[in-house]
């Protein structure tokens, strides 16, 4: 079968061998959308975290998480953690650049690492 004589059933079926249910399209002019299909995750909206990406840390409230990333609010990048396990366990780093108010959109193909913090950090340092 080409993927031109693919029909939506054909797909839909195809996107269930990969354990993708729940299948709902919505389209944009520019964007297609695959909606409600949230995979398990063991992160905890709400939660404040720390996370490690491959160049950088960002602290925030985790809002939101896609299939590709996490979402933060009153979010801020770490430059300077100091002791890390002493950072992590006062919620005081070397130097805080914090974001502006809104969402902060971290790719999690670039995470290494997360872990729950106390409280957000926004006060530049």
């Amino acid at each position: 079968m080409s993927l031109d004589a693919l029909t939506l059933g054909g797909l839909k079926e195809l996107l269930s061998l990969c354990g993708i249910t729940n299948l709902s399209l919505a389209s944009t002019p520019t964007t297609t959308t695959i909606a409600n299909n949230r995979a398990e995750h063991p992160y905890k909206i709400g939660a404040v975290y720390l996370i490690r990406t491959v160049t950088m840390i960002d602290v925030g409230r985790l809002v939101e998480v896609t299939a590709q990333e996490l979402v933060l609010e009153d979010a801020a990048w770490i430059a300077d953690t100091g002791r890390f396990a002493d950072a992590l366990r006062a919620c005081e780093f070397g130097e805080v650049e914090p974001f502006l108010d809104g969402r902060v959109i971290v790719g999690r193909g670039a995470l290494i690492d997360a872990t729950e913090i106390a409280h957000v950090v926004r006060t530049q340092k």
